[in-house]
This record gives structure tokens, C-alpha cells and sequence, in this order.
């Protein structure tokens, strides 16, 4: 997906519980695992089209280690059902694409073999969103629910270039994160505004020191171009192609420059290709303010049952607000010496919209702030802002930045972005602010940007699913019909999911699963407009 820099967590794994725990230690099953892939099964086609002879590259499988502090630390991933394990290699591609025979950066990447190696289809690329999340951490995170995939399938993810293991892009500290993570992010006097202009200025200083040579080559368009790398490397004629949220914009993004390398392509949880950063933020607005009323008609309808105050959702809504309120001018209790601020407590309430499963701890956190109490709304936000509980940051704030900031040209002057947030507060009274003011994330960015909006048809392409969700509150449920009317006529076919929360695939709809695994298993396309949920 496309969002603020406090927005991010589908950069994880769109749909899944925010919290939820990586996967446990233990490698093992698959004992020849590592003896059947140092180089690509079928590596007649590996030299064609590659920059600078890359293609011809053969990777060294190994077991994989707990993923790195970069890629938000915990344990090796855990075998899958059947003892399959995980292994991890390193795949070369040039800096600048420009200059195929110059610098070359190492890309992170990740796979579990398929089940039926007789009937394997090749490998089946994911990307989970961001920009800026670990596909490295997050495809064993919440591997056993592609697993079904797995039986035709290499399941492979990657750390895109900027991320994580991939040359991950450094800013500051995790103190000074710390620091910025309490400042407020809504200013309202001339002071605030100073403030927060100083601070958007000092983060791109930061970013130009610790990365400044990087920055310019960590876009879209390099992702997908080392998406094709990946998809010879591997020794595939097509690349099979799962894309989640922000994954979306990068698969769009691919299938507009190879089209007619596209095999199977499913696009979920849609970003709108056709809005500019403004147009998705106000998007962003919108849905997430719609996820909150869904999350508070239902609170009001379980009566005494629910927590929050207010006998319907307007007056429950009218509670968060005037909570909102309290905490910008007094923050409460958060975790060790931290406060719950209101910025904290709006990223914290945004964190547990991304998924049902998520809205009983909204509820509690809530509740809790009002009372004074603001540890569960600070560490639903520290899920967002890729904060661990030992106070380390992974880098997917950073490779947010970087990566959004490379491809948009756009940069908003505090004059501009004021003169826009009346929109934004009459979109949400809870995040418009919020939202409006993320706009100036790029004002001091020290690379140009590539494009306003990208550029996604794909005349000639293989058919790509594309799922929208009508309650999804990151990318809104418009965007699926923009992707594919921009795919092209006979390439994006527009899929529906009537549910709540981010993406449809993992909601665990069975009526999704069969719609996705028919096409990606059996080569079965949905009919357009197909409806589930």
C-alpha cells in the first residue's frame, strides 16, 4: 500500500493480526532441500535478457537464520507442515540499471519447495506490501496459509532493494526515533508547525548521511526489474506472482514493463494506480474512518457488552474523538518512560483496523487510555512503527520513506499541505489530520522522484486476478476497479470480497481461497465480477 509513514503495518502482512508472533525456532524435514537448488532447475533459459550476464548467477540455498534486527528480528522460521524447511540465498543485481556492468547490490530471499516436484508450475514470487516489509521475516511468518499454494509451487519472498537484508536504507537512531515517535505529528500553532518541519528536514539528513548513495536506486521500477532478475535466476519462463497491498503497485508495475513475462498474477488488497499521493492519502481518509464506523456499529450493537461509551456508533466515534483531544494536551501512561500522545494513539487505533481480529484489543486499548492507561494502544503503534520490545527499530519506516519518496515526484510545502487539510478533516475527524499532515513526508527528500502516478497497462499480458475488499480500510475497495480498467481490457479481472480489514485471501473466505487457487494451481480464471463473501 501507499500511506503515511505511520500507516504501514500491510508492510508486514496485509490481513494478518497485528501482534501475532513470528513463527518459532527449528529447522528441519526436507533433508535434500539444500543439494537440489545451488543453481536454477532449468537453466537453459538463464542468459537471455540478463543485465551484465546476472541471469546466469546460481544461488547457494541454506538454512535460514532468525531474521536480522534490519528485518524485525525474532526466531528461524519453522518448518512447515510436513517438515519442509525454509531456506535463504542471495541474488545479485545491479545498483543502477542503467549500468548493468557496474555496482551490484545482494537481494535477501527466501523459499520452501513445492509439495508434488512432478507437477511443480515453478516458483511463486510474494510480495506482502510496505514499501518497505521484510518478505524474507513475513512469507514464514504466515507461510501455512499459502501453504495449499505450495503444492504446485516454490513459495519464494525476498527482501526488496532497501529492505530489511537488501541493502536495507539506514536514518536515524533508534532513539531518535524514540524522540520522534512522541513528537506530535498534528501540529496546530505556528510553534508545532516549526517544530514538525524541523523534524521532517533533520529525518531526510539523517537518511542522506547513512544512505544518501542508495537512495535514488530504491524504487518501483528497480523492484520490478530485479523481479525479472529473480524470475530467470530461478530459471522460470513466466513470473507467478502473488502481490498484497503495496505488493499490488509493484506487480502493476511489472506487468507494464514485461508483459509478456506474466504468468499467473494475483493482486490483493488493490493500491489505486490512477491517485497521486494526495488523492490516496484523502482515499486512506476515508477508508479508515469507514473501518472505524464499521468497528463502532458494532460495538454499539453488542450493548453492555461493549466497553466504550455511547449508545451508538456516533456516540462511541464522539468518545475516541474527545479521547483524542485529551491526549494532545496531556499524555497518559504508556510503556517504561513513554507516554501514549495523541499521534501515538491514532497510529495505535489505525494498527488494529487493519483486521477484525484486531478490533476486541482496539476496544480494550481504548478503554484503557481513557482510564489513563495507555500501554496497549503504545504497543499496537510501536506494531506499526517497527518497534520491538527491547526498544530496536526494524527498517521498514526508512524503506517506506526512501521507496515512496524515489517513486513520487511530488513534494508538498507547509503553505500547500496546510491549504489541504480542511478535505482531509471533513474525510475523518479521527485521521484526516493525521493523514493530511503525512503529506509533507517527502518536502526535504534528498533523490528526485520518478513518476506522479505509475504506469500499470499491460497490453499482452497473461489474465491477473485482482481482489478488492469492501471494507478494506488501507487500500479502498475503488482501487481494484482503477487496477484493472488500467491493466487493460483482457488482462486485470476484477474480483470482489465483501468483508472487513485489510486484503481478502487471508480473511480465510472459502469462496476467495477456491477463486485464487484454481487460478494459481489449475489455471482456472474467475469470471469478471466474480462476487464472494
Amino acid at each position: 500500500m501507499r500511506t503515511s509513514p505511520a500507516l504501514r503495518a500491510a508492510a508486514l502482512a496485509a490481513t494478518v493480526t497485528v501482534l501475532l508472533p513470528l513463527s518459532g525456532c527449528a529447522n528441519g524435514g526436507d533433508k535434500d532441500a539444500a543439494d537440489r537448488s545451488t543453481s536454477p532447475p532449468r537453466a537453459a533459459n538463464a542468459a537471455t535478457g540478463s543485465p551484465s550476464g546476472l541471469a546466469a548467477q546460481k544461488l547457494t540455498w541454506k538454512k535460514c537464520p532468525a531474521p536480522s534486527q534490519a528485518q524485525g528480528g525474532g526466531k528461524a522460521p519453522s518448518p512447515l507442515p510436513g517438515g519442509a524447511a525454509w531456506e535463504c540465498a542471495s541474488m545479485k543485481a545491479p545498483l543502477d540499471y542503467a549500468k548493468p556492468d557496474g555496482d551490484t547490490i545482494e537481494l535477501a530471499l527466501i523459499r520452501a519447495g513445492a509439495i508434488n516436484e512432478k507437477k511443480r508450475i515453478g516458483s511463486l514470487i510474494f510480495n506482502f506490501g510496505g514499501p518497505g516489509g521484510s518478505g524474507v521475516a513475513t512469507l514464514p511468518a504466515f507461510g501455512t496459509q499459502y501453504d495449499k499454494l505450495r503444492a504446485r509451487y516454490d513459495l519464494v519472498s525476498f527482501d526488496p532493494r532497501g529492505v530489511g537484508n537488501s541493502d536495507g536504507v539506514e536514518c536515524e537512531t533508534d532513539k531518535q526515533l524514540d524522540a520522534r515517535y512522541q513528537e506530535d505529528g498534528t501540529p496546530d500553532d505556528a510553534a508545532e508547525e516549526k517544530a514538525f518541519v524541523k523534524d521532517t528536514k533533520e529525518y531526510a539528513a539523517a537518511c542522506e548521511k547513512r544512505s544518501g548513495e542508495q537512495l535514488p536506486y530504491v524504487g518501483t521500477t528497480n523492484a520490478a526489474r530485479d523481479m525479472d532478475l529473480m524470475r530467470q535466476v530461478l530459471g522460470d519462463d513466466r513470473l507467478h506472482y502473488f502481490g498484497i497491498s503495496y505488493g499490488t503497485e509493484l506487480g502493476g508495475v511489472y506487468a507494464h514493463l514485461f508483459p509478456k513475462n506474466v504468468g499467473r498474477a494475483v493482486l490483493d488488497a488493490v493500491v489505486d494506480p490512477t491517485e497521486d499521493a494526495e488523492q490516496s492519502s484523502l482515499g486512506q481518509a476515508k477508508g479508515f474512518q469507514l473501518a472505524l464506523d464499521n468497528f463502532a456499529k458494532d460495538c454499539a450493537d453488542r450493548g453492555d457488552a461493549c466497553k466504550l461509551p455511547g449508545s451508538d456508533r456516533k456516540e462511541i466515534e464522539q468518545g475516541i474523538v474527545d479521547l483524542l483531544d485529551r491526549l494532545e494536551k496531556k499524555p497518559v501512561k504508556g510503556i517504561g518512560s513513554r507516554r501514549l500522545t495523541q499521534t501515538q494513539a491514532t497510529t495505535g487505533i489505525a494498527a488494529a483496523l487493519y483486521s477484525k481480529e484486531t478490533w476486541p484489543l482496539l476496544e480494550q486499548g481504548v478503554d484503557e487510555a481513557d482510564g489513563g492507561n495507555g500501554s496497549l494502544l503504545l504497543a499496537l503503534a510501536d506494531s506499526l512503527n517497527g518497534r520491538s520490545e527491547d526498544g530496536r527499530y526494524d527498517n521498514s519506516a526508512a524503506a517506506y520513506t526512501a521507496i515512496s519518496c524515489a517513486d513520487s515526484r511530488e513534494r508538498f510545502t507547509l503553505e500547500q499541505t496546510k491549504a489541504k487539510l480542511p478535505a482531509f478533516r471533513e474525510a475523518s475527524p479521527v485521521f484526516g489530520d493525521y493523514l493530511g499532515w503525512g503529506l509533507m513526508g517527502c518536502t526535504d527528500w534528498p533523490a528526485k522522484g520518478t513518476w506522479k502516478t505509475p504506469d500499470v497497462s499491460a497490453p499482452g499480458s497473461a489474465p491477473v486476478l485482482v481482489i478488492g475488499n469492501t471494507g478494506d480500510p488501507a487500500t479502498p475497495y475503488a482501487g481494484a476497479r482503477a487496477m484493472a480498467e488500467e491493466l487493460g481490457e483482457g488482462v486485470g479481472v476484477e474480483m470482489t470480497y465483501k468483508g472487513q480489514g485489510h486484503g481478502a485471501y487471508n480473511s480465510g473466505d472459502a469462496c476467495v481461497q477456491k477463486a485464487v487457487g484454481g487460478y494459481l494451481l489449475d489455471g482456472r480464471v474467475p469470471a469478471a465480477g466474480t462476487v464472494c463473501g
